[in-house]
């Protein structure tokens, strides 16, 4: 149900976030989550609209960072959401069986409050610090990534300052894929880019 990567959108990289999330999409990314904290939700949900007809002949999925509102009303493929944005189970009332739910893993310790049956996958980190989100929580590593993962059987995208070379030891730690920011968006061909990292993770 969820593919090994997801590019997530950068509002301060120099290609439009429309642009980009076609990239990933050309590349091969199977969901791309539309992140942007400064714009309202009119203009947010416009530039969803935009995002899912550019995405249309793609396999990939839009998936809306924290604002259900907007998830239910472009019809977006999916829903993802941290620690402080409402109960996964408060989401899913919301949302519906249909749609795809993520919720962020920030600490081991979190899993405990995970409800059984309403989440669909994990987003695991940060495993290190990374200037795109300066707000992240403490760094979990490796082993906090391995933690979580034996403690679900949940699907765990890892997300932090990834790249390339982080792969192998990715799916030695049990993740199911990564989510990436700068990655993607601050290379000189996100589309390329895209790929090359779809290419490894099959490949690994």
């Amino acid at each position: 149900m969820i593919g090994p990567l997801c590019v997530i959108t950068d509002a301060e990289a120099p290609m439009a976030l429309i642009d980009q999330a076609e990239a990933a999409a050309r590349g091969g990314a199977s969901q791309v989550q539309l992140r942007h904290k400064g714009l309202d939700d009119g203009t947010f949900a416009e530039l969803a609209r935009e995002i899912l007809g550019r995405l249309a002949p793609f396999p990939a999925r839009l998936i809306i960072n924290d604002r259900i509102a907007v998830a239910r009303a472009v019809g977006a493929h999916g829903l993802h959401i941290g620690q402080s944005d409402g109960t996964p189970r408060a989401a899913r009332n919301l949302i519906g069986p249909g749609m795809l739910l993520g919720l962020s893993i920030e600490a081991p310790e979190q899993m405990a409050a995970v409800p059984e049956g309403v989440v669909d996958y994990l987003g695991v980190g940060p495993i290190r610090a990374t200037p795109s989100k300066p707000d992240h929580a403490s760094p979990m590593g490796l082993a906090g990534l391995a933690a979580v993962t034996a403690a679900t059987c949940l699907p765990c995208l890892a997300i932090g300052g990834l790249g390339m070379g982080d792969i192998d030891a990715l799916q030695a730690a049990g993740a199911a894929g990564l989510a990436v920011v700068s990655a993607v968006t601050r290379a000189a061909d996100p589309e390329a880019a895209t790929r090359a990292l779809v290419e490894a993770w099959r490949r690994g």
